[in-house]
């Protein structure tokens, strides 16, 4: 394997480690199997040893020596040990010269008995049990372990020949789970890369009926999708600041270069940095409406939101221009009524209600008349500012939204007043909506219940 190849690399390290994972199981499976079935068959002669105990102490002394005699007579395969012993250790009846020394008085144990009754042999070893009888003599009974042990070995020949194929299994299994795996862990690690290198549209493919790993991939392509949309529009936001600010600062500029080189009284140069100050302020004006879009569109500000009285916020509105409209003669009239609270940012949702009040001031007929209504519409809150003008063309309504747009030249701004009422809207699930018919402009809650 080349070292070169840190995919093959990655193969053999997922696949070594599943293949593991699977020989280990295999073994534990195979292990347990086999002490299942050696435990199986000594719980079996345990049963039968104490069933033995039982029925020949249940017996009177002297049918117990029949008894014993008949058992043997049964045992057609001569794979039983039967012996009754007097307490002084002499045989009375049964198959076993002698008691095993040392004497069994517990649990049934494996040991090496005296035959004879067997043709041909005389020693053997059997898993036995001695029990003591009511009158004082030991009855031992034993099976010969030759066919156990036989068994025992067929289980474990069985075993090592299924365990072949299991490996054998385990390792293909091992090495295309690691393929599988290493193929996937590099699709993503080539989709970061190209990320990184600059490439936001890439994705990684997602079939019809996903797997987890399918569905982590639809979470990261949704994640992409995210982090494209926010990075265009940081890009938009700064392709809008360099654009709106190169006129200005060109303007500035030239003002300020102009004005030094006229200037000749300490009067005069005050009036060139009175005059720069005023512009910088404009300037910074644009950048902080900027950013402040940018922050409401990306949500950050739903943490401070709390219960919002809205008569109370129409009411401060109408006392804030209040004093603007009696300078222009404008006559501001407020109908508010009591209405349902809301969940937000007070002081977003009174600078959006001050920037359509300006607007209508700003772009209605001098001397005209400007409305505040504020009303319950069923389970929803209605804010509506209007003019005596005729409001906004029904064409420029998509574009007045937008940032930098300006529908009239002749009046101060920047193009972002509307554009920050949208954003505060969006954020409060607010809806803003222009009349068919006239200058008026809506703010529409959503549905609350009371």
């Amino acid at each position: 394997m080349s070292r070169s190849n840190p995919r093959a690399r990655a193969t053999w390290r997922w696949g070594g480690a599943i293949a593991a994972l699977l020989i280990v199981q295999s073994l534990v499976v195979a292990g347990l199997f086999w002490v299942l079935a050696n435990g199986s068959h000594r719980r079996m002669t345990e049963r039968g040893f104490a069933s033995d105990c039982r029925d020949l102490a249940s017996l009177a002394a002297p049918m117990r020596q029949s008894a014993v005699r008949a058992m043997l007579t049964r045992d057609i395969h001569r794979d039983r040990f039967l012996a009754l012993f007097a307490a002084d250790g002499r045989l009375i009846e049964g198959n076993i010269a002698r008691l095993p020394v040392p004497e069994i008085t517990r649990a049934s144990v494996i040991a090496d008995v005296d035959t004879i009754e067997l043709p041909g042999k005389t020693r053997d070893t059997a898993r036995l049990v001695v029990c003591a009888m009511p009158d004082g003599s030991r009855l031992l009974t034993g099976v010969d372990l030759d066919d156990a042990e036989e068994a025992l070995r067929v289980v474990e020949r069985s075993l090592a020949i299924a365990l072949i194929p299991a490996i054998l299994l385990a390792i293909g299994f091992g090495l295309a789970a690691g393929r599988r795996a290493a193929r996937q862990v590099d699709a993503v690690r080539t989709l970061t890369a190209r990320i990184v290198a600059g490439d936001l549209a890439e994705r990684l493919p997602v079939g019809p009926d996903p797997d987890s790993f399918g569905l982590l991939c639809a979470h990261i392509n949704a994640m992409l999708d995210r982090l494209q949309l926010l990075v265009t529009e940081v890009r938009g936001v700064g392709d809008d600041i360099a654009h709106q600010l190169r006129t200005p600062l060109t303007r500035l500029r030239a003002r300020v270069e102009r004005g030094l080189r006229e200037a000749e009284t300490r009067a005069q140069f005050e009036a060139v940095a009175d005059a720069a100050l005023a512009e910088v302020d404009t300037l910074l004006g644009i950048v902080a409406a900027l950013l402040r879009i940018r922050e409401l569109e990306d949500h950050a500000r739903r943490s401070r939101f709390a219960a919002v009285d809205l008569a109370r916020l129409a009411e401060d509105a109408c006392e804030l221009h209040r004093p603007t409209a009696e300078d222009r003669g404008i006559d501001l009239t407020c109908e508010i009524a009591t209405t349902a609270s809301v969940e937000g940012d007070a002081s977003l949702l009174m600078e959006a209600v001050s920037n359509l009040i300006d607007n209508a001031m700003k772009f209605g007929p001098a001397g005209g008349r400007v409305l505040l209504s504020l009303r319950q519409d069923g389970e929803r809150v209605v804010i509506t500012v209007a003019d005596d003008g005729p409001g906004v063309p029904i064409a420029e309504r998509s574009l007045v939204t937008q940032r930098f747009y300006r529908g009239r030249q002749d009046c101060d701004g920047a193009g972002l007043g509307l554009s920050l009422v949208k954003a505060i809207a969006d954020l409060h699930d607010f809806t803003l909506r222009f009349a068919e018919v006239g200058s008026a402009v809506s703010l529409i809650g959503p549905a609350y219940q009371d």
